[in-house]
C-alpha cells in the first residue's frame, strides 16, 4: 500500500476518532473504537490475554458503516477480530433479546456470541498490549492465523506522536489473491458478500455445487502443518524460521501486518501512553 493511501486513511481515522474520545483522553483512559467499513454486517469479537475483563462484552453485531467504542483497563492485553457469515440458531435469545449462540463462517469462537475463546482460523487479528515495556503500548495486525477480512489500526489523539505511532494493518484483499491450496470456500445457506472480504448473514437460496466463494485464506501452517511453515521443531526460532512463498504473498498484500511468526521488524508498532485506537474493518473500502 502506498504512502498516500496510508496518509488518507490516517486523516479519516483522526476525524472519526476525535469525535469519540475527547473525554477519554482527558481521563487518561484507552478507548477502542471499532468501525465496520465492510459492505456487510460483521460480528467483532474480543479476547483478553491477561485479565478476566471482557472488553466490549466479548462480541457484538456491527452493521455496515456503524461504529462502536468501549474502554480497556490499564495494562490490558488481548486481541480483536471480525466474525463473518454469522447466523443465530432459532429460539436462541439471551439478555435483551440478543443471541447467546452464533454459528459463523469465519472467526467462530466455539459457537458463542460473546467470546471466551479465540477465533477459529483462518482469521485476521488485531493484537494489543497496553502499557507494556517503558509504559508504551504495543500493537499489530497479524495474518499468522490466516486472513478473513482486512483490519487497520490507527493510533490517534492529542497525545499521539504520529511520527512514531505507525498505522498497522492489512488493507489489501488477501482473499482475492489467495492460492487455491489455501482457500477456504463457503457455500450453502449463507450469502457470500462481494469483494472477498467475508460474508453476510442474510439467508440465500441454496447454491449449485459450483457456487463457491473464498471467504478466508488459510495460513500455510494450518494448511500443511509442517515445521517449516509453523516455525516449530528445527524451525522453532527466528534464525531458522524465515519467510516462505506463502508468507511473502501475505506480506506483499499487507506490508504493515505480520505474515509469519517472526516477522517482527516491520510488523510491531509502539505508541506512548495516552493513545486512543481506531480499528477499521475492511479499511481498503475507504
Amino acid at each position: 500500500m502506498g504512502g498516500i493511501r496510508i496518509a488518507s486513511l490516517l486523516l479519516i481515522a483522526g476525524f472519526v476518532w476525535s469525535q469519540a474520545t475527547h473525554g477519554a483522553e482527558a481521563a487518561g483512559t484507552t478507548v477502542f473504537t471499532l468501525r465496520n467499513n465492510c459492505t456487510h454486517t460483521i460480528w467483532p469479537a474480543t479476547l483478553s490475554g491477561n485479565t478476566a475483563a471482557a472488553v466490549g462484552g466479548g462480541g457484538f453485531e456491527l452493521s455496515p458503516n456503524a461504529t462502536v467504542s468501549f474502554p480497556a483497563p490499564a495494562g490490558w492485553s488481548g486481541r480483536l477480530w471480525a466474525r463473518t457469515g454469522c447466523v443465530a440458531p432459532p429460539a436462541n435469545a439471551g439478555a435483551a433479546g440478543a443471541p447467546s449462540r452464533l454459528s459463523c463462517a469465519t472467526g467462530d469462537c466455539s459457537g458463542a456470541a460473546s467470546c471466551t475463546l479465540g477465533g477459529s482460523p483462518p482469521v485476521t487479528l488485531a493484537e494489543f498490549t497496553l502499557g507494556g515495556a517503558d509504559g508504551k503500548d504495543f500493537y499489530d495486525v497479524s495474518l499468522v492465523d490466516g486472513y478473513n477480512v482486512g483490519i487497520g489500526v490507527a493510533a490517534t489523539g492529542a497525545r499521539v506522536n504520529y511520527s512514531t505511532c505507525g498505522y498497522a494493518g492489512c488493507v489489501g484483499d488477501v482473499n482475492a489473491l489467495c492460492p487455491p491450496e489455501l482457500q477456504m470456500a463457503a457455500s450453502g445457506a449463507v450469502a457470500v458478500a462481494a469483494g472477498g472480504d467475508g460474508a453476510t448473514a442474510s439467508p440465500a437460496p441454496a447454491p449449485t455445487p459450483a457456487t463457491t466463494t473464498t471467504v478466508a485464506c488459510r495460513s500455510a501452517c494450518e494448511a500443511f502443518g509442517t515445521a517449516e511453515y509453523c516455525c516449530t521443531g528445527a524451525h522453532g526460532g527466528p534464525k531458522t524460521c524465515g519467510p516462505t512463498k506463502y508468507s511473502r504473498l501475505f506480506k506483499a498484500a499487507c506490508p504493515a501486518a505480520y505474515s509469519y511468526a517472526y516477522d517482527d521488524p516491520t510488523s510491531t508498532f509502539t505508541c506512548g501512553a495516552g493513545a486512543q485506537y481506531l480499528i477499521t474493518f475492511c479499511p481498503g473500502h475507504q
